[in-house]
């Protein structure tokens, strides 16, 4: 099978006052149509610089990025993005916050019952169908997070590419969050390619973990197939022998044989 997303010797280098600073070395990844795939690594190893480069955001100092066979060559709408913070508009309510993502896939071809109803169906998605009239600033940030989510979602990307977007969250919140993005995942059948911190969030969630090297020039050390059949509940996870040798493999290469070790200023 073609893989849906293809990066392709991809490095990164940026130049800076300082001089050129070599984030990324040698970067091939294949992820298939309907895969989840977590990157995950010590802060500094270019997690969320391969994400940009997918997202197209970046530009590859050499190498190549494909999705379903065309070059990523700048952002496009079939490549939706989450950020950790959740970058609403603050002057607008949830549902105008995903309207004004609808209308810019969608404007110029559906009416505007039609883009109502992609906003609300995506609001439901999350969970957030009893906040379509308030704005941001009246809603928790767990609440913005979905809001987040469902404006991404809402733009029927065929991509999802997401930025630690649980980060800043505490941790039952998170929990909360994580499970729905299960359920989002099942039901949309949706390519996910996500940056995290946390090992337990990424084999929660993964089909596949791409472990990075520490920087500068980081690369991949390592991919896990998780093996871990889904639907996931993750009560059931907690003594699963497959879930538990997969946290030990992650933990052991971030921690072991890649240990990051802070640099002098």
């Amino acid at each position: 099978m073609k893989p849906f997303i293809q990066v392709q010797d991809a490095d990164m280098v940026f130049n800076s006052r300082k001089g050129r600073f070599h984030a990324l070395r040698g970067i091939n990844l294949d992820v298939q149509r309907g895969e989840f795939i977590s990157l995950i690594g010590h802060s500094g190893c270019g997690k969320s610089t391969l994400l940009n480069l997918i997202a197209g955001l970046l530009q590859p100092s050499e190498g190549a990025l494909i999705c379903d066979g065309r070059e990523i060559a700048a952002p496009g709408p079939e490549r939706a993005v989450v950020f950790q913070n959740h970058s609403l508009l603050p002057w607008l309510t949830c549902l105008e916050n995903v309207l004004l993502a609808v209308e810019s896939v969608f404007g110029r071809r559906e009416p505007g019952v039609r883009l109502h109803l992609r906003a609300r169906a995506a609001l439901e998605l999350v969970g957030m169908n009893h906040a379509l009239h308030k704005r941001p600033h009246e809603i928790s940030g767990g609440m913005k997070q979905r809001v987040g989510i469902a404006r991404a979602l809402a733009m029927e990307p065929k991509v999802l590419l997401m930025d630690e977007p649980f980060g800043a969250l505490d941790a039952l919140t998170r929990a909360r969050l994580q499970d729905e993005l299960l359920k989002i995942v099942a039901r949309t059948q949706s390519t996910v390619v996500m940056v995290t911190h946390d090992v337990d969030e990424a084999v929660l969630l993964s089909d596949r973990i791409v472990m990075m090297t520490n920087g500068p020039a980081a690369t991949i050390g390592e991919i896990l197939d998780v093996g871990i059949p889904r639907p996931r509940v993750r009560v059931e996870l907690a003594e699963d022998a497959r879930y538990v040798a997969a946290r030990k493999q992650v933990i052991d290469f971030l921690y072991t044989r890649h240990a990051h070790v802070e640099q002098a200023a």
